[in-house]
């Protein structure tokens, strides 16, 4: 059976990426679980607690789909960068 699949948003209207619904799902919702905790995380943290927490069980380069969902998520107003912080945080929109 074929995989349904979607395709990502890119913030600055570069052309996204198809990619499994299922995967999309799962790190969208690892995500906003992680910035929920937090109310704002910086992108280092975000990722290295994905790569900690999500890699034994996911069949991909973790960190690969992180940067992916994370900037569909920014597209779709669902996530944003906190302006002028270095490194840059995400928090959800409001």
């Amino acid at each position: 059976m074929e995989e349904t699949k979607i395709l990502t948003l890119h913030p600055q209207g570069k052309n996204g990426v198809n990619i499994s619904l299922r995967k999309y799902e799962q790190i969208k919702v690892f995500i906003i679980d992680c910035i929920t905790a937090k109310g704002e995380i910086t992108y280092k943290e975000l990722n290295e607690k994905a790569v900690n927490k999500l890699s034994k069980n996911f069949e991909g380069e973790v960190g690969w789909y992180i940067v992916t969902v994370k900037l569909d998520l920014e597209a779709r107003s669902i996530i944003e960068r906190v302006p002028k912080t270095s490194p840059h945080k995400l928090r959800l929109k409001k």
